[in-house]
């Protein structure tokens, strides 16, 4: 598990500062890009996460697909 970096006591349990960095190439059939945290990936899946935010990219409104993800 990777989270913060400094807190002793959570690094007795096994929580390391050192961050899980994955690579993607991306295409040009690719629309857009979701950042988020295990918060996030714990409850939705890729093909959720598309369905949520595909009809705001098409009308550009960013925000309102990242408040749609939290809610």
């Amino acid at each position: 598990m990777s989270r913060s970096l400094g807190d002793a006591v959570a690094h007795t349990v096994g929580v390391s500062a050192v961050p899980e960095v994955k690579s993607f190439l991306v295409g040009t059939d690719d629309k857009f890009i979701v950042i988020g945290s295990d918060g996030v990936w714990e409850f939705l899946t890729n093909e959720n996460i598309a369905e949520i935010v595909f009809p705001f990219y098409k009308i550009n409104e960013p925000e309102t697909a990242a408040n749609e993800i939290v809610r």
